[in-house]
């Protein structure tokens, strides 16, 4: 299984997550690839790519209906990310507390930026790797 930083470091993955929770906080049971494509505007076979990831990841959860499929949010993976971030989060405000140092908002989006492209730059070298002795 993919880690879960690596999965949910994609934009398109975490506007995928995004949609399923807005759709289920408003009584949504599933939501189909077809409006997934529609409501982020790109192709079919990329969606269909990101939610197989996101499936590995046990993100997401799929109910067949004859042809079709319907997502919704597993959130019990981000749940376990959350519950190993919280340590982190209270040590920050107790040091915000004693006047400790806090990013600016410029510096702040920097880290943002360097940080998804350097989980991109990961998942790229990963994936040229495997394919890379899948081949042989």
């Amino acid at each position: 299984m993919a880690d879960i930083f690596d999965v949910i470091a994609d934009g398109t993955r975490r506007d995928i997550l995004q949609l399923l929770l807005d759709r289920s906080a408003s009584g949504e049971r599933g939501t189909s690839v077809s409006h997934i494509v529609q409501q982020l505007g790109v192709s079919q076979p990329t969606v269909s790519k990101h939610l197989k990831v996101l499936r590995e990841a046990q993100l997401v959860s799929v109910r067949e209906e004859g042809q079709h499929r319907y997502y919704s949010l597993s959130s019990a993976p981000l749940d376990e990310i959350d519950d190993w971030l919280i340590p982190f989060l209270d040590d920050a405000d107790d040091n915000a507390d004693d006047g400790g140092s806090t990013l600016t908002e410029s510096a702040a989006h920097a880290a943002d930026v360097v940080g998804r492209a350097a989980a991109t730059a990961k998942h790229a070298v990963t994936n040229a790797f495997k394919k890379k002795s899948g081949a042989r």
